[in-house]
């Protein structure tokens, strides 16, 4: 495993199947097939093996974000293993703890899995995030990074286009379904971890905590991106089992139209990420998800149906898409020695709001669900407001439009 170190440079010598940018798309193909599986059939799971209701969805999604508050923790891991080895390792925890989710028919036991295999995602996701900016050139991220959403979309489609075509048709059980995708997550991982040498990247990353002034508006975005995504993430696909009585392949089919249309357009989004910047990319992304936030609350406030619900919800999954211009900004700014430790301290951020927004909205929802998508719609609002402050030219030294463009002093 891992024989040899290369560079980055000198991997460009190698068969294009073994250079950096593809094992990117391997692990961006390899995570979906695990967690969107798990996200797919877990409402219909919980509430035939537990009996959920919103309050228990909220627990068990407060349990799910513990790992990514303790992201920060991956600082610590890099001082035993390089961030390949680690992305890796994650990986392969995500795919075994998915396998056996349905071994453990409980709220305890549903919460003990969720635990583990939400500790393989989020720590595979900061570490894959940082190895995508520094793998990849500034000139060329927008796009490139839209290619990845794109290749994690198509596997999600995959994986939900199986379901739907064959939950029915096969009388599938969850144990099945979850025992196949997360054993293939697993071998996907293993595979990767014997078929590719450790890339070197040229510039060494900080192993200790790192937390910048001039960081501060992608700080508070990260937080507020957090807050606003577990809303879309714990009750938008409830909702659709709750109120609409969706069964599983019915849930999987819509995800399914969320996913060919990230497939479709998140290489669009890419380009025009590099065309029109960062920040018209997220003022775009904002207000729309404002307009879809306050959309939701409709349903419940003037009885809206299942057609508006569905589209509503594909609607915010392809706003969601773009948040990859949050990542780009930061690389515009950053020095590249702080890439990694900050993507640790900013998933960290990112998931203050998950821990405790879960719960405490499952409480809300039982007395108005609609009140909780009015909360998202202000999240949406403040982001917008936050998104006016990023200059039209990220750079070192012009953070924000208030910083004065001189040089960076070492903080």
């Amino acid at each position: 495993m891992f024989m040899r170190s290369i560079t980055l440079k000198d991997a460009e010598s190698l068969p294009r199947w073994r250079r950096p940018a593809f094992l990117l798309f391997l692990m961006a193909a390899a995570m979906p097939i695990a967690f969107a599986t798990w996200s797919a059939l877990l409402n219909n799971f919980v509430k035939e093996a537990a009996g959920f209701t919103g309050v228990e969805i909220g627990w068990l999604h407060t349990v799910r974000e513990i790992p990514g508050f303790l992201a920060i923790g991956v600082i610590v891991l890099l001082w035993a293993m390089r961030e390949q080895v680690l992305a890796l390792i994650a990986l392969a925890l995500l795919g075994a703890a998915t396998a056996v989710t349905a071994m453990f028919p409980s709220f305890g036991g549903i919460l003990m899995v969720t635990l583990l295999s939400s500790i393989g995602f989020h720590y595979f996701e900061t570490v894959n995030q940082s190895l995508q900016l520094q793998w990849i050139d500034k000139k060329h991220a927008p796009q490139v990074i839209g290619w990845i959403v794109a290749i994690g979309s198509g596997a999600s489609l995959v994986a939900y286009g199986l379901i739907v075509l064959t939950w029915k048709t096969f009388e599938l059980s969850y144990g099945v379904v979850y025992g196949l995708s997360g054993g293939l997550t697993l071998a996907i991982a293993i595979f990767a971890a014997l078929a590719y040498p450790q890339f070197e990247a040229p510039e060494p990353q900080l192993k200790h905590f790192v937390l910048r002034r001039r960081y501060w508006l992608y700080y508070l975005m990260q937080f507020m991106a957090g807050a606003r995504r577990q809303i879309f993430i714990v009750f938008a696909a409830f909702m659709m089992v709750e109120r609409f009585g969706f069964e599983v392949h019915e849930v999987t089919a819509l995800f399914l139209i969320n996913y060919l249309a990230n497939m479709l357009f998140a290489p669009l989004m890419g380009k025009a990420v590099g065309r029109f910047g960062e920040r018209n990319a997220l003022l775009f992304e904002y207000a729309g998800l404002l307009m879809v936030f306050l959309a939701y609350g409709g349903i419940y406030w003037f009885g809206w149906g299942v057609v508006v619900a569905a589209v509503l919800y594909v609607l915010d999954h392809l706003f969601f898409s773009l948040a990859f211009a949050l990542k780009t900004y930061f690389q515009k700014i950053a020095s590249p020695g702080d890439i990694a430790p900050t993507a640790a301290v900013a998933f960290t951020i990112n998931h203050i709001a998950a821990v405790f927004l879960p719960a405490l909205l499952g409480y809300l929802w039982v007395v108005s669900p609609g009140a909780v998508f009015g909360l998202a719609a202000g999240m949406a609002a403040v982001s917008l407001i936050l998104a006016l402050m990023i200059p039209r030219h990220p750079e070192p030294g012009h953070e924000t439009i208030f910083a004065s463009g001189l040089p960076v002093a070492a903080e």
